[in-house]
């Protein structure tokens, strides 16, 4: 201990090289000491030393400290010591220790865990510390794997991966009594599982799903703390972009099981109180779970199932509880929009359940106009009503039953005075005064008559009172007219796409529109414009589009604006080139690129909605089939079948893909088999043909014969095949003997031994009975030779003497064959004496599993009383460590005083502090 005083005071420099040359004396300790109290000081402290000198205690201490886990294990206590050391050095985690002269790079810990994990037999050797039960070995074991982990996870994922038995001794740490254990190991999980698939589907099959949802029951639900976070973490991990874990999830049954964690008691007291923040992000990653699970990224059939089961389990109608609650925050009930849209989202099952939910209010509302009114209500959140727009369009998406719904709400036999309908707030929404309110109506109405033809003819029959004493004006035309008159960029926008999912594959609606004289010289006016920053390039392009479907789409029934006369002036007044280029700038924008990408609006910005997912699908199926009409080579093409052939071919595409993908699964299980089931069937019918061939041939040559020699034959086989099936059944008793003796050897050693003698003993005659069989087969085949050498002579006198060689073997083989029936018969009932045998062994197994039950049930008892005088222990050594620090204050006291105090136990306070702080990091 005297290098610690050393230490301690003295200036930057040399308490650095103190350090280092301390490091390197008590590494030489740990070699070469014999005694194993030296070596586990010595390892104690560079425990010490390792958070201070990470560089120093790891340059120099790892090897040695790797021997002594490979020599010490069976010493808890220094193993401890010794993982804690590689714990420490090679976390980079910041302590009160560190010092600017301790560090030497930015990734110390990195470098030491890739020098660790060079050689795979150390990650080995702690994988085996696992197994052991000890807290002082076990819990810093789990430390340092995850920190390994952190530091080098790709490397070390590997490395576990071909392990055997691995990732099930982590596993088993979910089953550990001792929380502090269990939750470290979800810690570890967690790193272990990310990004890698095959250890995702180990993980799963080792029955982690039923773990862990147990541990989230226990922990509390949502309502529990830190560890249901890990928990839930963990899963999404499993599940995440995994389509067979989710399909072992849901074939599993776990969805059923996750369906009591949404249930929200609505309670007086819980309102004022409020949501906890971690019950707020449980809430969080229980249903973003959720909505991995349904997530229109994964295969169509996977989400498919799982929307059904939760219908059929409740699931779906616990969300739409929470959705209708009140109390609930609103992140949580953002959330909750998201993952209702994509249970809904293409699952008739499901979008009628939703359509006739209604809200808690007087009186009752459909759940749809309670969330459209949020929608286009300015002072909600932004992240709120982009939620509420996400979950319309997945309600509609698919769904012709529901747009005809929302599109009869808008027309005049339809309207309601007493009542709010959803036509009214989209319209009222349309026309706002808020651009962004105009950007979701304008929105929702296009998924409302997106790929349905019959409800765009249908829209054309809404009209709109304007003013007191105005005639009404048609929906389309009032949207016309709010175009012209300019407005913010969103309402332009939001507008324009209307327009084009309206108009494209509708010439009606296009007739309606060309109509207008007004409506054509705006587009042509605002496509050849020059002027304009990037949003203003965003409008052009888009009445570029709008002008070439009312020409894709034209049924000439316009004169002032046919097809030939549209053509001319877009040719006149833009010209090909500037209206190519202004189309093409639509594709180019980066909002584009980040709508297409997926449905849902992941926006955090009003400013940064542009486009919507379903209209950049539009966009694209048609910006071919416009510029060919523009530039004349598609001017003979119907127009009407031209959009909607390519949409309904990617769809028809999209799916067929999803079908193939799994047929062939399917056929390389089905090959495989077949495979196996051909080279059996290739075997037999060999083996069949050569009996036949044989069969045939003596009858054929010994026609004037017995019928003996084809009947002697015909036993042979039979009784072959008897012998087979004798052989195979004492081939499983044995198998079930030697079973029997392995787990019973100990107990009834005679008995296993004896039995094994005697299986043994008939297994050896049997093959001799095969033997002789085999002599009989080869003795008929010598038969048959000369049976064909005197058939080729075809002398009477020959034929005579064959006859009687035949059937001289003949009458001796029916006697050997009679010979070994009999043998074969007492085989059979000395094997059914060796069964008897092997089920009292079973009786006496299942008597020693009885006692070894209770011999565990002893053990726990133990256990218990163990723990208690463990806590016993843990508080005299608290007091202990109480009257140490008296006896130093004293001491202190003593020496101010100018009394004496001998310091010859100096050296063993200082091991005392040591064994201070490693019980308090225990």
């Amino acid at each position: 201990m005297d290098y610690f005083r050393k230490v301690l005071g003295a200036p930057q420099d040399v308490q650095t090289n103190s350090g280092a040359d301390t490091v390197e004396r008590l590494c030489e300790r740990v070699s070469s000491s014999t005694l194993l109290d030296d070596r586990r000081d010595a390892v104690r402290a560079l425990k010490a030393l390792s958070k201070k000198f990470r560089l120093e205690v790891g340059t120099q201490a790892m090897d040695i400290l790797l021997n002594v886990l490979e020599h010490d294990r069976t010493d808890a206590e220094i193993i401890g010591y010794a993982l804690d050391t590689f714990y420490h050095i090679m976390s980079n985690e910041p302590t009160d220790e560190d010092d600017v002269s301790n560090v030497s790079g930015h990734d110390l810990g990195g470098q030491f865990t890739e020098i660790f994990i060079k050689h795979a037999e150390n990650v080995s050797l702690l994988l085996s510390f696992l197994e052991e039960y000890d807290f002082h070995v076990r819990w810093p074991t789990v430390k340092l794997l995850t920190v390994l982990l952190t530091n080098r996870q790709k490397e070390l994922q590997e490395i576990i991966l071909v392990v055997p038995m691995g990732v099930s001794r982590l596993m088993d740490l979910l089953s550990d009594s001792r929380e502090i254990i269990r939750n470290d190991a979800l810690l570890l999980l967690n790193q272990l599982t990310k990004g890698h698939a095959n250890i995702q589907k180990i993980v799963a099959f080792e029955n982690a799903f039923e773990r862990i949802i147990d541990i989230i029951r226990d922990e509390g639900a949502t309502d529990g703390g830190i560890v249901v976070e890990d928990c839930l973490l963990l899963l999404q991990n499993l599940l995440r972009n995994n389509a067979s874990n989710q399909n072992f999830f849901k074939e599993g049954s776990y969805i059923q099981k996750l369906k009591p964690f949404f249930q929200i008691h609505d309670e007086p007291h819980s309102k004022q109180i409020g949501w906890s923040a971690q019950k707020v992000t449980n809430m969080h990653l229980l249903l973003q779970l959720v909505r991995t699970l349904v997530s229109p990224n994964n295969p169509q059939n996977q989400t498919v199932a799982c929307q059904k089961v939760m219908n059929q389990c409740g699931l779906l109608q616990d969300l739409c509880s929470i959705l209708m609650a009140s109390g609930v925050p609103a992140d949580v009930l953002t959330e909750t929009i998201n993952t209702v849209s994509e249970v809904i989202r293409g699952s008739q099952m499901n979008q009628e359940y939703f359509a006739s939910v209604l809200a808690p209010s007087t009186p009752p509302r459909p759940a749809i106009v309670v969330l459209l009114m949020s929608m286009v209500n300015e002072k909600q959140p932004f992240v709120l009503r982009c939620a509420v727009l996400y979950c319309f369009q997945s309600f509609l998406y698919k769904n012709e039953v529901g747009q005809s719904q929302i599109i009869q709400t808008l027309l005049p036999t339809a309207a309601d005075a007493n009542s709010i309908t959803a036509g009214q707030l989209l319209c009222g929404g349309l026309f706002s005064a808020d651009p962004l309110s105009n950007w979701f109506a304008s929105v929702a109405l296009l998924h409302a008559i997106v790929e349905n033809p019959t409800q765009k003819e249908q829209l054309l029959r809404v009209q709109l009172a304007t003013s007191l004493g105005s005639p009404p004006v048609s929906l389309l035309q009032q949207c016309c007219n709010m175009l012209s008159q300019g407005g913010k960029l969103q309402t332009r926008i939001g507008l324009l796409m209307i327009l084009c999912g309206w108009l494209s594959d509708c010439p009606i609606a296009v007739s309606h529109f060309l109509n207008n004289t007004a409506n054509v010289p705006y587009l042509i006016s605002q496509v050849s414009s020059s002027e304009g920053d990037e949003h203003e390039a965003i409008v052009q392009g888009l009445c570029a589009f709008l002008l070439g479907i009312c020409m894709l789409y034209n049924d000439d029934t316009s004169e002032a604006f046919s097809k030939t006369a549209l053509k001319q002036i877009m040719q006149n007044r833009i010209g090909l080139e500037s209206f190519t280029d202004k189309l093409s700038q639509v594709a180019q924008n980066e909002s584009y690129t980040r709508a297409a990408k997926k449905p849902h609006l992941y926006h955090k910005h009003p400013s940064e909605i542009v486009f919507d997912y379903e209209f950049t699908r539009l966009f694209k199926s048609l910006e071919n089939e416009v510029l060919k009409a523009v530039s004349g080579s598609g001017s003979n093409m119907n127009g009407r079948k031209s959009g909607p052939s390519t949409e309904q071919y990617k769809n028809l595409l999209k799916e067929q893909e999803d079908q193939v993908l799994l047929l062939r699964q399917r056929i390389e299980e089905l090959q495989s088999h077949a495979i196996s089931a051909d080279k059996s069937i290739v075997e037999l019918q060999r083996q069949v043909q050569q009996l036949k061939d044989q069969n045939a041939l003596l009858k054929a040559q010994k026609g004037s014969l017995s019928p003996a020699s084809s009947i002697s034959s015909d036993e042979v086989d039979s009784l072959k095949r008897e012998v087979e099936s004798l052989r195979l059944q004492l081939h499983n008793s044995h198998i079930f003997s030697n079973t029997v003796s392995d787990e019973n050897k100990e107990n009834d050693p005679d008995g296993a031994s004896v039995l094994n003698v005697t299986i043994a003993r008939l297994q050896s005659e049997l093959a001799h009975k095969d033997e002789e069989v085999l002599s009989l087969r080869s003795e008929l085949d010598r038969v048959n030779e000369v049976l064909k050498q005197k058939t080729s002579e075809q002398t009477a006198a020959s034929s005579s003497v064959s006859n009687a060689e035949v059937e001289l073997k003949l009458q001796q083989t029916e006697e050997k064959l009679k010979l070994i029936t009999d043998e074969r018969n007492h085989l059979q009932e000395r094997l059914t004496k060796s069964n008897e045998e092997n089920l009292k062994l079973a009786n006496t197994i299942r008597k020693l599993e009885d006692e070894k039950v209770d011999a565990v049930n002893e053990k726990e008892n133990l256990k218990e009383e163990m723990d208690t005088l463990k806590k016993e222990q843990d508080d005299l050594l608290v007091l202990l460590a109480d009257q140490d620090v008296k006896i130093d204050k004293y001491k202190t006291k003593l020496k101010e005083l100018g009394q004496e105090v001998e310091d010859d136990d100096d050296d063993d306070d200082e091991l005392g502090e040591d064994n201070e702080e490693d019980l308090d990091a225990d």
